[in-house]
């Protein structure tokens, strides 16, 4: 089984296992999430591989991080995330990538990435449920950080703030690659109504 078939194992059953604990319908979870009740299904059975965006739209309607979504295993009282189990979610053949590096439900869904930008590429983020809060911080290169329509430059050894319940990105318009460590938090999701 390839890393690939292990983790829409992984997805389908965990997925599954959530919104039944959660009480929702497929056809509820299709509405709060913005994704269409086949494609949960798909990804129930483990017959798709699913873009990132509607991944993270699963993840935030389940009130769930995405380590929490993905996970192989049922976490420990320690968890502990060796490099060769951390995923890369995002990426370009320039080499633009993220990685989400670790996450915990505390109370609701926290999670830890590492980031690199390559010149002139950027990521763009629909918003995320209302109460987010991301924190970037900067380790090389000079971060365009986009929130809501604004561009706020955050350059190497300064970090970031902001509420993500609204459209945001990361560009790099300079010349050298940006790194960055971001930190998602996300309230917890409320139980569907009976």
């Amino acid at each position: 089984m390839t890393d690939l078939d292990q983790l829409s194992q992984s997805l389908a059953r965990n997925l599954k296992r959530l919104r039944t604990e959660r009480g929702f319908t497929l056809d509820a979870l299709a509405a709060r999430a913005g994704v269409s009740r086949g494609m949960l299904i798909q990804i129930e059975q483990a017959r798709t591989n699913p873009s990132l965006g509607t991944v993270v739209k699963v993840a935030d309607a389940l009130g769930v991080s995405l380590t929490g979504l993905l996970d192989f295993d049922r976490e420990p009282a320690v968890k502990l995330v060796t490099a060769d189990r951390m995923a890369r979610l995002w990426s370009t053949a320039a080499g633009s990538h993220s990685i989400l590096v670790a996450g915990a439900e505390a109370p609701g869904p926290l999670e830890l990435w590492t980031w690199r930008l390559m010149p002139g590429e950027g990521s763009a983020s629909d918003p995320h449920p209302a109460g987010t809060t991301e924190l970037v911080h900067v380790t090389a290169g000079v971060l365009i950080l986009t929130v809501d329509g604004v561009d706020h430059e955050v350059p190497t050894g300064a970090s970031a703030a902001f509420e993500s319940n609204v459209p945001h990105g990361y560009r790099n318009d300079g010349g050298e690659p940006v790194e960055m460590t971001m930190a998602v938090s996300v309230p917890p999701a409320p139980r569907a109504p009976r």
